[in-house]
């Protein structure tokens, strides 16, 4: 073990006479910065999946109501027949509740979508929801009865956040409030 020493000894000392501390530690810093670099390269298995043929990173979803078809991550969902921003059933929430660290406008603008279940149309409640940046995921813009601006409760285009802490949009909500009455009614 006395030539282990002895050697270690003699590494040490060529080490010390040939380098400066300012070159050991920009030696040092490169390799704890390559490695920082190098960690988010690894291969990870993501959990959500590719999500289907709808948007990659997003998984399918049910809303598990018996006669509510189709998955609300989809813009062709039936209850999103005039929505017009990013659907909160792919940013965190789902068709009925916004993301965790938003708040659920109390303005909203108002639709009637045919539920293909039942053959019934229902009065959907768009609610934007509102806190943080826009998600960016899962946009649609679908206006089947949207009307101009002038008439405001069935418009999508406006930002409706403004009876919230926080003006910032974030994502829109398709809520089911009732079923519509027919038009021939008395």
């Amino acid at each position: 073990m006395k030539w282990l020493d002895g050697l270690t000894v003699k590494s040490s000392r060529h080490l010390a006479q040939s380098t400066s501390r300012r070159s050991l530690l920009t030696k040092l810093g490169m390799f704890a910065v390559g490695t920082a670099a190098s960690i988010p390269l690894l291969p990870v298995a993501r959990a959500s999946g590719t999500g289907g043929p709808g948007y990659p990173g997003v998984a399918p979803q049910t809303s598990g109501l018996p006669g509510d078809p189709g998955d609300p991550t989809q813009c062709e969902y039936w209850r999103y027949c005039a929505i017009d921003g990013f659907l909160c059933s792919c940013c965190g929430g789902t068709q009925n509740s916004c993301p965790p660290g938003t708040e659920m406008s109390p303005l909203t603008w108002i639709g009637t979508c045919l539920n293909p279940a039942d053959g019934k149309n229902y009065i959907i409640s768009y609610n934007d929801c509102c806190g943080k940046t826009s998600c960016g995921r899962c946009l649609c813009n679908r206006n089947e009865r949207d009307t101009p601006t002038y008439r405001v409760q069935t418009n999508n285009d406006t930002n409706w956040c403004l009876g919230t802490e926080s003006t910032v949009y974030t994502c829109s909500t398709g809520v089911v409030l009732g079923v519509a009455l027919d038009q021939g009614a008395p």
